[in-house]
């Protein structure tokens, strides 16, 4: 290093997290995790919301980690007014118990930004020491969005979609519609899929979520959407109306049959880091559905989705991909923009209004 030169990554801000949970040995599982990587510190933890309240004043944490069950006050409600008084990135981190699952995923709907499984053996800590470094970097950088929050870019305010139109509504099977999403998710596929009518062609959903949230998730899904929404079990047939979810740590691959198509539930290795991978999904989905289907990228942080909204791309499919200003983390969509993947870049709030509306012709 040159003499009055920087190192950069000494000057990098760290972003600064609080870990609350009422177990101390799950407070020192998860900073420790943390405090391996050199632009995480963990300033504070707290066993409980009322002290947590207190470290937030004191220490402005750019990040906070929250357990769901702790005593005097749960984590849901904490959560509530933590984002109505002071809105900051949460990252759940909660028990796979049924009950715990719909917790979490109802912190989503209140504005956490992801969720996590509180590690329960030494496979889970080790694992969750890579996992929860990513999740709290995407944290760091997440535009808040919902409606604790008020923005004045119009173009950024997620509102409720028009009347759908009704160009897409098929009785043609092989229409297919394919969404992919990771942080900020959650909403952003809830949203797009609230405007979708009943007859609307098949779709198939990849987002990042952890084994056994994704089935409390999918349960959400269906009780809020005039569409039947379910986690995917191997051999599923797609149909109109339906949306097939692809289950925590399971890959989802459609193939063609007959006129229709099917998924494919299985294991395999990461791809981009990731279990489900958008990518493994968009790849079978240029294959089976070539110009038959439409390639949606929302919001997430990480390149996950790009090369394979780009195998749909070329394969004749319509893409699309949510733009920055309604996204919570830009980087996916950002990535398949990059390399050429995407057709049309959309607010969030336009995203099912386009799809209804049918292909426009592609320029030349």
């Amino acid at each position: 290093m040159q003499p009055g030169s920087i190192d950069k990554r000494k000057d990098r801000r760290r972003i600064r997290v609080l870990v609350v949970d009422d177990s101390a040995i799950v407070r020192k599982i998860l900073s420790d995790a943390l405090q391996k990587h050199e632009d995480l510190e963990v300033v504070g933890t707290a066993p409980d919301p009322y002290i947590a309240r207190e470290k937030i004043i004191a220490l402005a944490p750019d990040v906070l980690t929250l357990d769901l069950e702790m005593p005097r006050m749960d984590g849901l409600t904490f959560l509530k007014k933590l984002m109505h008084y002071h809105p900051m990135p949460v990252i759940v981190i909660s028990s796979l118990g049924q009950a715990s699952c719909a917790q979490a995923v109802e912190a989503l709907r209140l504005g956490a930004v992801e969720v996590l499984g509180k590690p329960s053996g030494p496979y889970s800590v080790g694992e969750l020491q890579t996992t929860l470094a990513a999740k709290v970097h995407a944290a760091g950088s997440a535009r808040l969005r919902g409606k604790w929050l008020r923005d004045k870019n119009a173009d950024a305010v997620v509102s409720a979609p028009a009347s759908p139109v009704p160009a897409l509504r098929t009785i043609d099977q092989s229409v297919l519609i394919a969404i992919g999403a990771s942080t900020g998710g959650t909403e952003a596929i809830e949203q797009v899929l609230l405007g979708m009518p009943e007859d609307c062609p098949p779709i198939v959903i990849t987002q990042h979520i952890p084994a056994g949230f994704s089935l409390a998730f999918a349960n959400r899904l269906n009780k809020s959407c005039r569409i039947h929404v379910k986690e995917a079990v191997d051999g599923d047939l797609t149909a109109p109306g339906r949306a097939l979810l692809a289950p925590g740590s399971f890959h989802m691959v459609v193939k063609r049959q007959g006129t229709g198509y099917r998924v494919q539930v299985q294991d395999g290795p990461m791809v981009c880091y990731q279990k489900p991978s958008v990518d493994v999904m968009f790849a079978s989905v240029a294959e089976a559905a070539k110009a038959n289907a439409i390639g949606v990228l929302l919001t997430g942080m990480g390149a996950d989705g790009a090369r394979g909204l780009l195998k749909m791309h070329n394969a004749g499919a319509w893409t699309l991909a949510q733009n920055e200003a309604t996204c919570v983390v830009f980087g996916m969509p950002r990535e398949a923009v990059k390399v050429g993947a995407v057709d049309t870049v959309a607010a969030l709030h336009d995203v099912a209004r386009l799809i209804l509306a049918g292909r426009p012709r592609r320029v030349a």
